[in-house]
Order: structure tokens, then C-alpha cells, then sequence
């Protein structure tokens, strides 16, 4: 049992590593995308004046429109407060865009957390990265990630919600089974092992081909296990 319970932390820790090295890769292509906006502005500049200038009215509402998809892309949508919380939601939301997967987030964290970047990395990143798994199963019309994040009490509140192919997901031993394969299942066992270790709470539920995941975590001023909601 010692040796099995070895082996399985070394598998974790494997994973664990891959997961931010594949997070801190997302947030720096989003950011490499806002170095380059921000470095082509002094050309955008430039040509509108000569458009000005040249008193193309037309040409200057025609570019505008293609200045603005184009920041579109790179526009931070989520501003909660937290600095590494935005890194991690807007490198999953870029990254549902572009698997065209629309994401409804309202997100807030007006207080200092006790919970640590890492563990708040490994959390938000695999609630997206599960919903974005899930999504990709279904017509593009019928995706929809919902996320939000708030305060409850003197507790953050994080909830994420999307539709499934599958309609309503059956527990086995207790537990909803990744659908992922072989190996990708220490997401999961990662995730709630933070969550019980920073006294917290966590529901997943699946009803009318939604699958939704709550959780509860105790903030700086909180530290206390969270009572269920």
C-alpha cells in the first residue's frame, strides 16, 4: 500500500507540474498578443492619420472596425482583483474562443485569499480545461460555459457550469468518471485533494445535460472549514 500510495504521488506530481507548465504557457501566449497590439499602436496611429488627412472618412470607420475585433482577441474580459486568478480565466477564455466555445463569466475577489497561486491554478485551470473537454462534444451551437466566482459570507464561491453530449452523468463508487481516458483522471483526485486540505467544500451535480461544480474555499480572513451551502 506504502509503494502504491508513493506511486501515485509521483503521478501527481507529474501532472501537477505539466498543468502550469501548460497554464503559464496560455497566460504568456495571451500576453505575447498584448505586447504585439500595443506594439503595432504607433503604426495604427500613423495610418489613420493619413487617412484622416487624405479625408477618407469610409477608410477610417473600415479600419476602426478591424482595430477593434482584432484587440477583441487580447481584451482582458475577466478583472476580479486577483492577479493570477485573471491570468488563469482569461488564458481559458481565450482559449475556449478559440475552439468556438462561448464563456458567460462574472468574476470577483475583493479580499486577500489564503489559498495559494498554486493551488488556485490547479483548481480554476481544471474546472475549464473539464468544461472545455465537454464542450468540444457538442455542436457549436449548443456550447456554453458559464463561470462565476464571488464572495459567499467570508467564502469565495466558485461555480462552473457546462452542457454535456451525454445528458445526465451517472456516479460510479460515488464519484463522476472522467471521460478522458487512461491517466487523465489525476485532475480530478488533484483538485479535491486541495480542496479538503484548505477546508473547503465541493459539489458536482449533473441534471438536464448540465454538469455543474461548486466550490467553497475560506478566504485570508476565513480559515475555518466552510460550512455547506
Amino acid at each position: 500500500m506504502l509503494l502504491f500510495n508513493k506511486l501515485i504521488d509521483r503521478r501527481l506530481a507529474v501532472y501537477q507540474r505539466e498543468l502550469i507548465e501548460i497554464h503559464y504557457a496560455e497566460v504568456e501566449n495571451m500576453y505575447r498578443q498584448i505586447r504585439g497590439w500595443r506594439h503595432d499602436y504607433r503604426s495604427h496611429i500613423q495610418l489613420m492619420k493619413v487617412l484622416a488627412a487624405q479625408g477618407d472618412l469610409d477608410g477610417i470607420r473600415g479600419y476602426l472596425d478591424e482595430l477593434e475585433t482584432d484587440l477583441a482577441a487580447v481584451d482582458t474580459v475577466v478583472k476580479t482583483g486577483n492577479p493570477m486568478a485573471d491570468a488563469i480565466l482569461n488564458s481559458k477564455i481565450s482559449l475556449a474562443r478559440s475552439k468556438h466555445i462561448p464563456v458567460r463569466a462574472d468574476a470577483s475577489i475583493p479580499v486577500a485569499l489564503w489559498v495559494s497561486e498554486l493551488d488556485l491554478c490547479v483548481i480554476l485551470g481544471n474546472l475549464f480545461d473539464n468544461a472545455i473537454e465537454a464542450s468540444m462534444a457538442l455542436p457549436e451551437d449548443k456550447r456554453l460555459i458559464r463561470v462565476y466566482v464571488d464572495m459567499k459570507g467570508n467564502q469565495l464561491y466558485i461555480s462552473f457550469t457546462n452542457f454535456t453530449a451525454s445528458g445526465k452523468q451517472k456516479k460510479r463508487e460515488g464519484r463522476f468518471r472522467t471521460t478522458k481516458g487512461e491517466g487523465h483522471g489525476f485532475g480530478l483526485v488533484r483538485m479535491d485533494a486541495i480542496v479538503e486540505r484548505l477546508g473547503g467544500w465541493l459539489s458536482r451535480n449533473s441534471e438536464d445535460g448540465a454538469f455543474t461544480t461548486e466550490i467553497l474555499l475560506p478566504t485570508a480572513d476565513s480559515q475555518s472549514s466552510p460550512s455547506t451551502p
